[in-house]
């Protein structure tokens, strides 16, 4: 694996995690919805997915995938 490579997708899982850090505020919003058991976890579970599959979506607007 080359280092452009790597460093994209390096950025691809920084921006995946980085969505997930800002879905996880819910539980303090939104205890009754968003917590750590049973339907409450799926929920989080859903709303971090969607945040995180955004964010590497717009990051492979912004930099598509490195050529060969």
């Amino acid at each position: 694996m080359n280092s452009t490579l790597k460093a994209w997708l390096h950025g691809l899982l920084g921006a995946a995690i980085g969505a997930i850090g800002t879905a996880i505020p819910l539980v303090i919003v939104a205890p009754q919805n968003f917590n750590f058991s049973g339907p409450g976890l799926i929920q989080l579970a859903k709303a971090c997915g969607a945040s995180a599959l955004l964010a590497a979506g717009l990051y492979l607007k912004t930099s598509p995938l490195p050529p060969d």
